[in-house]
């Protein structure tokens, strides 16, 4: 998709277009975990404070996720955000 800006175009990229292989690896863990504790991701939105989209979003790698959002989504699962990144470096 293109947007004109006088003569000047750029490229507009949707987040689901500027995932990175770092927030798949995390959103991967997240669901995992989430599976583990045989949880929805309603339920899981609603234990951390945020939006099932929002956790759906994140699981799908499409989320470059705030220290502050890892740190909820820890909490509710019960673990440590260093859980989310064991597999990730």
């Amino acid at each position: 998709m293109l947007f004109e800006e006088g003569m000047a175009k750029r490229k507009i990229t949707r987040p689901k277009e500027r995932k990175t292989k770092l927030q798949e690896a995390f959103g991967k863990a997240v669901r995992a975990k989430r599976i583990e504790k045989e949880l929805s991701q309603e339920s899981l939105a609603d234990l951390a404070g945020l939006h099932f989209t929002y956790v759906s979003s994140v699981e799908r790698g499409e989320r470059n996720i705030s220290l502050e959002n890892m740190a909820k989504l820890a909490r509710a699962l019960e673990c440590q955000i260093s859980d989310f990144t064991v597999d990730l470096l």
